[in-house]
């Protein structure tokens, strides 16, 4: 019997492994994203690294550093949606791990509009930077979302 209960912690620990990483690589390929867009000039208005180092700053008074920004947004999508995405992973809507990967993007993006873009100055949902910045930043969230959930899917089958 006990054997069969560190398997079942095995794989737990395995879902929550499998979930940072899969926040890890998702949040690479939306970071790439994301300097695409600006390397383009597109939004140059929208830039979250930028609002979370200022955010950083003023409320927490750590240095007005893009690499403050960086860190916090690759923390952010790591362990913070990373994490909860295993947790909430049987009750999303959808009938594979990219669908409820989508799904949980959808939620992850609501969020970001609500939180920090009006703590930024961007207003709600963004608003003030523009009817783009919302619709911009959903597409990104969406891709964000397939990758999220594919390699989740993909770790999670293996163990």
């Amino acid at each position: 019997m006990p054997h069969s209960k560190n398997k079942q912690s095995y794989k737990s620990m395995n879902k929550y492994i499998s979930s940072m990483i899969a926040g890890f690589v998702a949040t690479i390929v939306l970071s790439l994203l994301m300097l695409m867009k600006q390397a383009m000039g597109l939004m140059p208005e929208l830039n979250p690294i930028m609002m979370l180092s200022n955010m950083a700053h003023m409320k927490m008074g750590l240095p007005e550093s893009m690499v403050v920004g960086w860190m916090a947004h690759f923390m952010i999508g790591t362990f913070v949606w990373g994490l909860t995405f295993s947790l909430l992973f049987k009750v999303l809507p959808g009938s594979c791990a990219i669908s409820k990967g989508v799904a949980f993007s959808v939620l992850a993006w609501f969020l970001m509009m609500i939180l920090p873009m009006p703590m930024s100055g961007a207003g709600l949902f963004g608003v003030n930077l523009g009817m783009m910045a919302p619709v911009m930043a959903l597409g990104m969230h969406l891709v964000w979302g397939v990758v999220l959930g594919y390699v989740y899917g993909r770790l999670v089958s293996k163990g």
